[in-house]
């Protein structure tokens, strides 16, 4: 119920045509959570995003950034002062307070911090020294840790003490005298065993824990194939200096999902970026897509008097060059999953590879009788219909290729498949397409 009276609200605030009055609108923003305004403010042009933010109270603020995306977060944080910066993530836990101010200039870093109490300013100085894409920049110094020779009654009653436990705390952590990380003990195994029991008895150590310089995309992998909620995370020398939650690794994730689905058309910006912004963040690749546009017309022009003799050539054409790009799509997607999951490695990509190639070979086959058949019964010319199925077969072929070879090569080069791939795979197709059917025209009917 709760769920739908919130859909409902936030239907209310993004109409344009509802006419509320600002406090109304103040009102109903108040019944949303941090995520539900988040939302709002991500579907609204930045003017009328402006207008939203500037209604929330300072104390709600700090929890609505964090859940903005990077560039809205920046646009926002960059219209109010610093004084008013400081009030809002003042609540906020430490890796969310560093993922907000680890974008902002450093000379506006610096001033912030000096507006800090000593004590947030060392630990939040402390985060900032990693990197924002490591376990480093997610980890919590929120950490609860016992001793192994501890009783479960003392561990009992030390959590007692602490009269209210971090959030998303599922299990505490096992450190010696210099706090070394020696294992786990989960919440659960506290509560139901013997209180006289000592701790290294039922603590775990079959899960170790995350290394602070791994990548943020590994740290997502090993939570998920292992379902953890929580896990500690160690610096070089072992000592535990942290945790990492699921909530920020759910972060990650949303994150990941949407470079690669933006990176897939080459575009960086959110929904309702500025026209300045959206121009330059797609200018590159539609400036890519230009070179390879004209690789793919310089293939046509070495044919040009092959096509002005046999006009309706340049009415086939199209059909082999998109037929290759949507089944490059197709494997390159696969392959792109694939490389994120994890999934591909030395071990099976001559399998995938093969498994790609005999897809392509039937689908070859067939689409290229329907093509050949539709040719035929279109222009009545037996011989175009065969070269069309053969260059069918023959672009459908070398995209697989494509669709395999240019991602891994992109990642062996530390570049984004996900981004560039797309591109380079279309001007392959394009070339390949052009150039056989033809190349295959010039031998069989001049």
């Amino acid at each position: 119920m709760e769920i739908e009276e919130n859909k409902k609200n936030l239907k209310i605030i993004l109409d344009d045509s509802s006419n509320l009055s600002l406090n109304q609108i103040r009102r109903l923003l108040n019944e949303m959570s941090p995520s539900e305004i988040a939302h709002a403010l991500e579907s609204s042009p930045p003017k009328q995003r402006n207008i939203l933010f500037s209604l929330l109270e300072t104390e709600e603020e700090g929890d609505v950034l964090f859940e903005l995306g990077e560039e809205i977060q920046q646009d926002l944080v960059s219209n109010i002062s610093n004084e008013e910066l400081v009030e809002a993530v003042k609540e906020l836990e430490l890796d969310e307070i560093v993922d907000i101010l680890q974008n902002l200039p450093e000379e506006r870093m610096k001033k912030i911090l000096s507006n800090m109490s000593k004590v947030d300013r060392q630990r939040i100085e402390m985060g900032l020294v990693f990197p924002e894409n490591t376990a480093g920049g997610l980890l919590n110094t929120d950490v609860i840790s016992v001793r192994p020779n501890n009783s479960i009654k003392e561990v009992i009653n030390y959590l007692r003490d602490q009269k209210e436990l971090p959030e998303s705390t599922d299990k505490i952590f096992v450190v010696n005298s210099k706090n070394y990380y020696l294992g786990e003990l989960p919440i659960s195994k506290i509560i139901t065993t013997d209180p006289k029991m000592i701790v290294r008895e039922i603590m775990d150590t079959d899960i170790p824990a995350i290394d602070v310089d791994l990548k943020d995309k590994d740290v997502a992998t090993i939570f998920e194939r292992n379902d953890l909620i929580s896990s500690a995370v160690i610096d070089a020398n072992g000592q535990l200096i942290g945790r990492i939650t699921i909530d920020d690794v759910v972060d990650v994730i949303r994150e990941d999902a949407d470079q690669n689905l933006l990176g897939m058309a080459g575009v960086a910006e959110d929904t309702f970026a500025p026209p300045g912004r959206a121009a330059k963040s797609r200018v590159f690749w539609l400036a890519m897509n230009l070179v390879t546009a004209f690789i793919a017309a310089s293939t046509i022009n070495l044919f040009q008097d092959v096509i002005d003799k046999i006009v309706y050539l340049a009415v086939l054409m199209p059909i082999v060059a998109s037929m290759g790009g949507v089944a490059a799509t197709q494997t390159l997607t696969i392959v792109l999953r694939g490389l994120t999951l994890e999934q591909i490695n030395t071990s099976n990509i001559r399998w995938l590879f093969k498994r790609e190639l005999a897809v392509s070979i039937i689908n070859g086959i067939v689409l290229s009788a329907l093509v050949g058949i539709s040719t035929y019964l279109w222009f009545q010319d037996l011989t175009i219909a065969i070269l069309i199925s053969s260059a069918l077969v023959i672009n459908l072929i070398s995209s697989v290729m494509a669709g395999i070879v240019v991602p891994l090569i992109l990642r062996r080069l530390n570049q984004d498949p996900a981004i560039g791939g797309s591109v380079v795979v279309t001007t392959v197709t394009d070339v390949v397409g052009f150039f056989s059917f033809l190349g295959l025209a010039t031998i069989y009917l001049i």
